[in-house]
């Protein structure tokens, strides 16, 4: 190859290094789309699924974990309420806010025989904290066991409202 061949390669490569680069404006945009104070965290969790072609409900335990990511500062949890399939509200899971320290979690479990909520359940869960902090991870994790077979499966928390900054 020649060295004008070579030198074109090189500026193609720099060319298309430079325009993936993030400004610092982009990045400090995505650094606040993972810093908040507070949200309102949608999270669905399926009491059942149906198997086979008579749908026939296969029951699922449930988990919905609450993990602080930040190293730091700690999160006040506010709330936890369960829904069921029509939207109605069937258990606020929390007393009183609970507070979770840098790193710590929190889990609520839904016991597999608990069929209230139906293959359309969610929580709501809202948490705050005093400074802009890592955004926690609300997620469910499901798992079912019967007639030697096995389902389990993850869905992640949406954020519904952010509050503060």
């Amino acid at each position: 190859m020649g060295n004008a061949r070579r030198f074109s390669a090189f500026l193609v490569i720099v060319s298309a290094v430079m325009v993936s680069r993030p400004s610092p404006l982009e990045a400090q945009s995505a650094l606040e789309k993972t810093l908040s104070s507070g949200e309102t965290v949608y999270v669905s969790v399926y009491s059942n699924v149906y198997a086979g072609p008579k749908e026939v409900p296969f029951q699922l335990s449930a988990i919905v974990s609450i993990r602080n990511t930040d190293p730091a500062y700690g999160i006040t949890i506010l709330n936890a309420d369960y829904y069921d399939t029509n939207g109605t509200l069937l258990e606020r899971y929390l007393k009183k806010p609970v507070q979770l320290k840098p790193l710590a979690s929190k889990a609520i479990s839904i016991k597999e025989y608990d069929t209230r909520g139906g293959v359309g359940a969610n929580f709501l869960v809202t948490w705050k904290a005093e400074k802009m902090v890592n955004q926690p991870i609300i997620e469910s994790i499901m798992l079912g066991l019967s007639r030697n077979q096995g389902i389990s499966f993850v869905c992640p928390g949406q954020i519904l409202i952010r509050h503060g900054k």
